[in-house]
């Protein structure tokens, strides 16, 4: 879409606001409603925003060891420029204009790292089709409710574990309609949704697209389904691992590679055992030699490691697999058209446009180095098999193993590593300094 198109659409649609967002490093979608008027102002130069979205954490709090940006600097307006390709309604504001943005000139923009990404993947001759899959439960409180509660003692939508429920989704039929249809209007189509096993925790699938497209899918996605379910009286998280008794929440990553016309899938091969190309074995092995060094870009938050634990549905070892829920990346092959990998680290707590970046660019590592598969597949239990290495096991292990690989660097840049790593050592930080439940259960009176 063309300026000259968006304008005249802006025109016809008479609407006197329009909104545009991005997500910061943690995934939050951030923005503004401007003016109509000042949104075509804007649209050649761009319009400045406050660099702090870059220099504080998820709640608002500055970091003491930013680099980007901070009380050095004065924390000045950024030059951000909106994509008139991204452009949306949103159904569930009267039609509001929507788009999102990006912060070209800033090193740590999410969405700006994935392009770069993208565009690699493109010179190299391949069109990167992925989809993002999120889990998240749902509850009957309000944000004040949760506060007041101190986030305890919290009423699911449900109760009960009942995945794959026909009876659970027509008892809220009007929030389940909802999602579907009002994502769908909201350009994110669904592949799937149903129940999944733990009381209100759902599933979706987002339908597959572009990479870059595809995490502007998800990215929405989260946001969407919360707004959604504030107007029908509901909570919604995406926390990795809400409750310790509970199955945690992923974000899994389905990728292929495809031709530049999209007409063959690149990663299947019917002459090859496992009919996996050697353009797929290399993606593949370029993954796994990765993973050990971009962990937090799949696993972000201190709680994400609460999901990466032996047996609960989430990965704990560096291995690959035909059709393996048990492994960290699970490869589905059973006809050209739906070949492809799924890496199973990622959580739902993920930045979409991060995970994507960090999957796509260790495949193309792979690809581009001609790494060989030397892994076995996994067969039966992928948490036994620990002959090749095991995940980083908390964000403190993991951002220093990120912040001394010379790969991560070479597969984000200098820049962005430096300030991402910084983030994660502030987040582990503020971690560190509470005084868990845990704690006081444990030690206050018999210690």
């Amino acid at each position: 879409m063309n300026q000259q198109s968006v304008i005249e659409l802006i025109t016809q649609l008479d609407s006197p606001k329009i909104k545009f967002a991005f997500t910061d490093i943690d995934g939050v979608l951030r923005g503004k409603t401007i003016s109509r008027q000042k949104f075509l102002d804007g649209l050649a130069d761009g319009y400045g925003f406050c660099d702090v979205v870059w220099g504080w954490d998820s709640a608002d709090v500055p970091y003491d060891n930013g680099r980007t940006t901070g009380w050095q600097s004065g924390y000045p307006d950024a030059s951000v420029h909106i994509d008139l390709a991204t452009f949306r309604q949103l159904p569930w504001e009267d039609g509001l204009p929507f788009f999102l943005a990006d912060f070209d000139a800033v090193a740590a923009c999410p969405r700006s790292l994935l392009r770069r990404v993208a565009e690699q993947g493109r010179a190299m001759g391949f069109h990167a089709e992925f989809a993002q899959e999120f889990e998240w439960f749902n509850f009957r409180e309000t944000p004040h409710s949760l506060q007041e509660k101190g986030f305890r003692q919290l009423e699911p939508l449900t109760p009960g574990m009942f995945g794959y429920s026909i009876l659970r989704p027509s008892l809220e039929s009007g929030f389940h309609n909802d999602l579907f249809d009002l994502l769908t209007r909201f350009d994110i189509p669904l592949e799937g949704l149903h129940t999944e096993t733990g009381p209100g925790v759902y599933e979706a699938a987002i339908a597959h697209d572009e990479v870059v497209r595809a995490a502007d899918k998800a990215a929405l996605f989260k946001t969407s389904v919360k707004e959604i379910a504030y107007r029908h009286g509901l909570v919604a998280t995406f926390m990795a691992k809400w409750n310790a008794d509970l199955p945690g929440c992923s974000g899994h990553i389905h990728q292929s590679l495809w031709n530049r016309e999209q007409t063959k899938n690149l990663f299947f091969d019917a002459e090859q055992p496992n009919r996996m190309s050697e353009l797929m074995r290399h993606f593949i092995a370029g993954q796994l030699h990765c993973l050990p060094y971009i962990t937090p870009m799949f696993a972000p938050t201190i709680n994400s490691y609460k999901r990466l634990v032996e047996g609960a549905w989430a990965p704990t070892t560096l291995t690959w697999s035909v059709d393996n829920r048990t492994t960290a990346l699970r490869v589905l092959n059973r006809n050209e058209a739906l070949t492809r990998v799924e890496h199973r680290v990622s959580g739902a707590d993920t930045n979409p446009y991060l995970a994507l970046a960090a999957a796509l660019a260790s495949g193309l590592y792979g690809v581009r180095h001609k790494l060989t598969l030397e892994t076995a597949a996994s067969v039966g239990n992928g948490y036994a098999d620990k002959q090749y290495g095991i995940l980083p096991t908390n964000l403190a292990e993991a951002t220093r193993a990120m912040a001394a690989s010379p790969i991560a660097s070479e597969l984000f840049g200098v820049e962005f590593v430096d300030h991402f790593v910084r983030t994660r050592d502030w987040e582990w930080r503020q971690y560190a300094q509470q005084v868990s439940d845990w704690e006081l259960k444990r030690y206050f009176e018999i210690i």
